[in-house]
């Protein structure tokens, strides 16, 4: 299986010569792949503190996982397909692959992608909280493992 930083530079990849509107209508498409919020969390949502508070649109992150698998799991407001479509990408990439590799996502994930322009400067913000957000779960874990 391929590495978290292999299959985010597949995923980048498809962005590089995308215009603009190219790039939300691959956002959005991206979205329609983040699978709905499996029961069991939520419940937890009321009871643990998973919102990303930094982030405009409503976005819950759980990581888990063991040191050979991680898994991301998510729900962002359906009125948020760009976010939503962010997030999807970042649990593609990680979901199945080890925790330790988390830490390898790049801070320049989305200017590599074209996005930081694109999405304007709250919106980016919001997503560099979900990195950060993911990073620092996975990072727990690991050193929890280690």
């Amino acid at each position: 299986m391929e590495s978290i930083q292999q299959r985010l530079d597949e995923l980048i990849g498809e962005f590089a010569d995308l215009d603009a509107r190219e790039k939300l209508e691959l956002l959005v498409d991206f979205a329609h792949g983040l699978p709905p919020l499996p029961a069991e969390y939520e419940a937890r949502k009321a009871l643990e503190d998973r919102r990303v508070h930094e982030c405009q649109t409503s976005v819950f992150l759980w990581t888990e996982g063991t040191a050979d698998a991680a898994r991301l799991v998510a729900e962002v407001a359906a009125e948020a397909p760009t976010v939503k479509g962010f997030v999807a990408i970042l649990a593609d990439a990680i979901n199945g692959r080890p925790v330790a590799d988390v830490a390898a996502i790049s801070d320049d994930m989305l200017e590599r992608m074209g996005l930081a322009d694109v999405l304007g400067i709250l919106r980016t913000r919001g997503l560099r909280a979900i990195v950060a957000r993911v990073k620092r779960g996975f990072a727990n874990h690991a050193s929890a493992a280690g």
